[in-house]
């Protein structure tokens, strides 16, 4: 009688609550979860990320997520031709990537303790819900409770098939292992070899133009020196009002003292908290993802980068080789060494606004674009520039904006085929020659994030 009893309150409680699986597996969790993750610090900022995820998302809630390709979401999310070509435009693969990064960014940090997860596996663009936690049903508890009712009363047997299924796992687990290593190894050396065999013959997967400007900046078998800014000197320059140029940064004096004026202050300027900034290096995730972007094209170039912290150079580091720079000089000092040669500049007026200077304005150009606080519109502007080296025997490029947006704008230009290969085309590169240039970029900052950019003006330097 109890044990009938028992199988009825099990019969009643599948009736009545559903499966944690089941739960998982309904439409209406999953468009939840989406929320969550959409709302979500590494989503909220990133409003080109979110509609690519909606929209995956959206095929595999209707069924359709056999028809996602390149192609389609081309077309549906980023406003492409149907007839344009994807083996050129690569912007659906250079965004599904950052996708992965921050779905794992959202998964590891804000979303740790959800029990589904959404995942895209390499190789294809729809989504996956897996399950990250064991689920107990409420079946398994009940039959557990019955068995142990049942060991109560009378001693289960211990019979040879369970000892003999013991033995076998305990022989079988380790060749499990190995053979779940091999396969590992085995999916890990195909997809090495795919990429190098992509990275050795760049003409036949995209622009032979391109290439030539990547192949100038990022040489097979060189190591380019990528300089990340100090976003610590940019906080002591606004809360100091004192402009540290290269001298000044090098002798490194700013950081043993304040200037008299400032000390004699008022409280929030005092000398403590200001050396406290400009002693700690800090930068911003906008600055890891162009790394993480320039890291992926030297991969892909067999070439390589030594990414160093702009604190940590000298004068001799800019001698030889081609070199990248993230940030504005007032981020990055060591972009003074090419502003004698450059057009469009950034400026920081400090308490008035930061902006581009234009120092030789076309027909029709302003003297400047500003960036000013509070503009209603959140117009940022950046700026690109491919100089020659300091000597001469090699290649400089300077990403550098109004706010972390502006450089990220002047990032997503460069790495957006689509934008960039029309752009060489018309300042006249040919597979044989790439002309330095300078270009100025405006976008909208769309919750800290750069929306896709415009150009304003351009000069061919060379």
């Amino acid at each position: 009688m109890k044990e009938s009893a028992v199988l009825h309150s099990e019969a009643a409680t599948d009736q009545t609550h559903p499966r944690s699986s089941d739960i998982f597996s309904s439409e209406a969790y999953r468009r939840e979860l989406l929320q969550r993750v959409l709302r979500s610090i590494p989503f909220a900022k990133s409003e080109r990320l979110g509609a690519l995820l909606t929209y995956i998302c959206e095929m595999s809630f209707k069924g359709t997520a056999d028809k996602l390709n390149e192609q389609r979401i081309g077309c549906s999310v980023f406003g492409r031709a149907k007839d344009y070509d994807s083996s050129i435009d690569g912007i659906v693969r250079s965004q599904a990537s950052r996708l992965r990064q921050r779905l794992d960014q959202y998964f590891s940090e804000e979303g740790r303790d959800e029990p589904l997860r959404i995942s895209i596996p390499r190789g294809s663009y729809v989504p996956l819900f897996s399950e990250t936690k064991v689920v107990v049903s409420h079946r398994e508890v009940i039959v557990g409770e019955l068995g142990a009712e049942q060991s109560q009363n009378e001693p289960a047997p211990l019979t040879a098939p369970s000892t003999i299924s013991a033995a076998w796992s305990l022989t079988l687990l380790p060749w499990l292992l190995l053979s779940v290593l091999i396969v590992t190894w085995g999916a890990t050396w195909l997809h090495s070899l795919h990429l190098q065999t992509a990275a050795a013959t760049p003409e036949k997967s995209g622009d032979p133009v391109l290439s030539r400007f990547w192949g100038g900046l990022l040489t097979p078998g060189v190591k380019s020196l990528m300089v990340m800014p100090d976003s610590g000197l940019v906080m002591y320059e606004n809360f100091s009002g004192e402009r540290i140029d290269l001298k000044s940064y090098l002798d490194g004096k700013y950081r043993a003292g304040v200037s008299e004026a400032r000390q004699q202050g008022p409280p929030t300027f005092q000398a403590t908290p200001m050396l406290d900034l400009a002693s700690r290096r800090y930068t911003s995730m906008v600055d890891v993802e162009a790394v993480l972007h320039m890291q992926e094209r030297a991969r892909l170039a067999k070439s390589g980068l030594d990414i160093r912290y702009a604190r940590d150079l000298r004068p001799n580091d800019f001698k030889t080789g081609n070199v990248i720079l993230l940030g504005a000089s007032t981020a990055d000092p060591w972009v003074e060494l090419f502003e004698k040669d450059m057009n469009f500049v950034l400026q920081d007026y400090y308490t008035r606004y930061l902006a581009v200077v234009n120092r030789h304005p076309a027909n029709g150009e302003p003297e400047r674009w500003a960036f000013l606080h509070g503009n209603p519109n959140r117009e940022v502007f950046g700026v690109v520039a491919y100089q020659p080296n300091v000597t001469g025997d090699g290649n400089a490029l300077i990403l550098e904006g109004t706010s972390m947006s502006g450089t990220e704008a002047a990032t997503d230009f460069i790495m957006d085929d689509s934008q960039f290969i029309p752009f060489l085309a018309g300042i006249g590169a040919t597979k044989e020659h790439i002309p330095h240039f300078e270009v100025v970029l405006t976008t909208n900052n769309l919750g800290s994030s750069a929306g896709r950019p415009k150009i304003l003006a351009w000069r061919k330097t060379r």
